[in-house]
């Protein structure tokens, strides 16, 4: 039976895409209806596109699988941004208040829309968090109707290069695959796997990806830096194939042997591990090599943590994703970091209900496209498929306008009335510049009317305090006095 009401989300991660469809019930829980996986090394590199028609191609494929599945159409998908250049950086907005001048709404906003206007080379602005507000020397998250003579907003301005953001939007429009909305795939999954009182009291999420990993960090509910480092667990499985062997033998053994510590003294020096029937690895030495790359990558994830927020992670470090699933990996960061609080997120906060394996397994590999399907709050079932039929009705049917009508095209939205963790698309962004432009060329406009109103108005009081115009007022009243003397 067709369903009539899911949601559509669609992941590219760092080495692969994943599309999943959802229905939200009323108490809750997630019901998980249909879910594909696509390889993407040959279009996606470190989780951004490289290869525009070949991406296209493969979230045309991810969406025609589903709804084979679904037996109906999908008008629209979400989808999570994420992958290699993303990156955080602080800005701080000033403003000078005349006197004790009480902080307004529109103060902030104005402090918001700078912010979003500033300009980095190269770079686009996915999405900006507020940090805290400095109104006078105190800090406030909400300023508003408080009295001072200046205020500073602090900002954490997150990044993307503009090729690969604008690459992602190019794949969708060439797909001719409709938005309905994109969010940051890392402040998605922090949604569905952090609990508040570990964003509260400081945290750090690592998502143990295959070609990345991405570390978010949290203090008092608040992000406070975001960073996706190029190295992942595909990296160990390189150094292993170094050993003379395919990387798909790697990998197989990186998933049998592979341990992310061992207690020297629990070493075999004479036992070996088998690559295959004829060739063997030194136990130690396939060790050495995979907590050598392992420890790299805890050291530069280490390294993105912000130095005062080092001695305030009281909620510890999260981990996720697939690399989370390595044997003594919490002891690893334990031995590097000395966090002794260190949690492995095996799943979703959420109530996630399916018959498919892949959607209610326990390995962290699906908690972000469950993140991303838990935001999505648009219904993306279009009309039902028939599969019953030959394929010329069916191509028939596409073209006979029995489609579903179009999605009715969103409000451009300014910076300001955009949510946290959503991404605008280029065409949101390019009709909200637009009408930013109209916004301020009707302001210019008021402007030089005003002007051109004040300077007539000089003009005619000049004219009126000129000297000829006083010695003309004074003939007149001589004359005037005259004449009533006559009388």
């Amino acid at each position: 039976m067709a369903a009539k009401e899911f949601i559509v989300a669609i992941e590219l991660g760092s080495s692969k895409m994943t599309g999943i469809a959802g229905r939200k019930n009323l108490d809750g829980s997630i019901q998980v209806l249909a879910y594909v996986k696509e390889d993407a090394t040959a279009c996606i590199r470190k989780g951004y596109v490289y290869n525009i028609d070949k991406t296209a191609q493969s979230i045309t494929n991810i969406v025609s699988k589903l709804e084979s599945q679904l037996k109906t159409a999908i008008t629209q998908v979400y989808v999570g941004v994420g992958g290699q250049s993303i990156r955080s950086i602080r800005n701080v907005i000033a403003k000078d208040l005349p006197g004790e001048t009480q902080v307004t709404q529109e103060m902030v906003i104005e402090l918001m829309d700078a912010n979003r206007n500033m300009k980095y080379p190269d770079q686009e602005i996915l999405d900006a968090a507020v940090q805290e507000y400095r109104v006078d020397s105190q800090l406030q998250i909400d300023p508003v109707g408080v009295q001072c003579s200046r205020i500073e907003g602090n900002f954490l301005n997150i990044l993307q290069r503009k090729t690969f953001y604008k690459n992602l939007n190019k794949c969708f429009e060439t797909a001719g695959i409709q938005v309905a909305e994109m969010y940051l795939a890392p402040l998605a999954l922090a949604d569905s796997v952090l609990t508040e009182t570990e964003r509260r009291s400081g945290c750090v999420l690592v998502d143990l990806g295959a070609d990345t990993t991405t570390v978010n960090v949290y203090s008092k509910n608040i992000l406070r830096h975001l960073a996706v480092i190029p190295l992942g667990f595909n990296n160990i499985t390189k150094d292993i194939a170094s050993l003379q062997m395919e990387e798909s033998d790697a990998e197989k053994m990186m998933i049998k042997y592979a341990t992310a510590y061992t207690e020297n003294n629990d070493i075999d020096n004479n036992m070996k591990y088998s690559i295959d029937q004829d060739r063997q690895v030194e136990v130690r030495k396939f060790i050495e090599i995979v907590e050598g790359r392992l420890e790299e990558i805890i050291a530069n994830v280490w390294c993105q943590v912000p130095e005062e927020y080092i001695d305030k992670l009281l909620g510890g470090i999260i981990l996720t994703g697939g690399g989370s699933n390595m044997k003594n990996i919490e002891r690893a960061f334990q031995n590097y970091t000395h966090i002794d609080k260190i949690r492995v997120a095996k799943f979703v906060t959420q109530s996630i209900t399916s018959s498919i394996n892949a959607a209610t397994a326990h390995n962290g590999m699906m908690n972000t496209v469950l993140g991303l399907l838990a935001k999505g709050d648009i219904n993306c079932a279009g009309r039902e498929l028939n599969y019953t039929g030959d394929l010329f009705e069916q191509q028939q049917n596409q073209t006979s306008g029995t489609a579903p009508a179009a999605t009715p095209e969103r409000r451009a939205r300014q910076a300001t009335e955009t949510p946290a963790g959503v991404v605008r698309t280029t065409e949101e962004i390019r009709r909200a510049e637009e009408e930013a432009q109209r916004k301020k060329e009707a302001e210019e406009r008021e402007a030089r009317e005003r002007e051109e109103a004040e300077a007539r108005e000089k003009e005619r009081q000049r004219k009126e305090n000129s000297r000829w115009h006083k010695l003309g007022q004074g003939v007149k009243n001589f004359f005037t006095r005259l004449a009533d003397d006559e009388e």
